[in-house]
């Protein structure tokens, strides 16, 4: 089974282990800088509190706005971030949450045009 190529300037984000609130911090930083299938007037919520939550979205890097100037406040705890897309893209996404909290790679599986990341994202950004 082959599985549809996202376009070259987009990634898919997953978030997971993480209360709503840091899933919409997250998704807000992101979404400050490119755009989203992710509606503003529809923020993360809760499906179940039985069973562990995950929250996706798609960021079109093309489109970004390097001048943005929003930082969403500090996460409450750790958020885990997965993302999928091409080198560059993903690449540009990480540098938004750098500039937005503190982030540790976890894993990396990188392909010829492909690269799938997983992150750490913590706290507020690092004072440079």
């Amino acid at each position: 089974m082959t599985l549809p190529r996202l376009p070259v300037s987009q990634v898919e984000v997953v978030l997971g282990d993480c209360a709503v609130e840091d899933a919409e911090r997250v998704f807000a930083a992101l979404c400050t800088h490119f755009d989203s299938d992710r509606r503003t007037d529809d923020p993360p919520h809760d499906v179940s509190r039985d069973r562990p939550t995950a929250w996706s979205g798609t960021f079109d890097t093309s489109a970004a706005s390097p001048e943005a100037e929003v930082h969403p406040g500090p996460l409450s705890a750790p958020v885990t971030v997965d993302a999928q897309g091409s080198p560059r893209a993903v690449r540009l996404l990480r540098e938004v949450l750098e500039d937005n909290f503190t982030v540790h790679e976890v894993g990396v599986d990188a392909g010829d045009q492909e690269v799938e990341l997983q992150l750490k994202v913590e706290g507020a950004r690092r004072s440079r």
